[in-house]
């Protein structure tokens, strides 16, 4: 997990995944409690405890201030919704 420039958002790259299925990953987002937003080839943004905008690359951008949660959110990424 790595901070982005403004603070308020963080970075995940799960290690060896270089490509997912957005719609399966999505899905898995959606029943962890997010709502999805946009979709489209480029990416899919989420709404929740925080705001998600996850890539086709398996990059998700974890957008809140509290390190904790995001935390959170990146270990599930890496751990479980990446890996659909």
């Amino acid at each position: 997990m790595e901070l982005c420039g403004n603070r308020a958002a963080w970075q995940v790259i799960p290690e060896g995944i270089t490509s997912i299925d957005l719609e399966e990953v999505g899905r898995r987002i959606e029943e962890a409690g997010y709502t999805i937003g946009i979709q489209n080839r480029l990416c899919w943004t989420f709404t929740g405890p925080c705001d998600l905008t996850l890539y086709p690359s398996g990059k998700l951008l974890i957008k809140s201030e509290d390190r904790e949660l995001a935390a959170t959110v990146a270990e599930q990424h890496a751990s479980t919704w990446a890996h659909a």
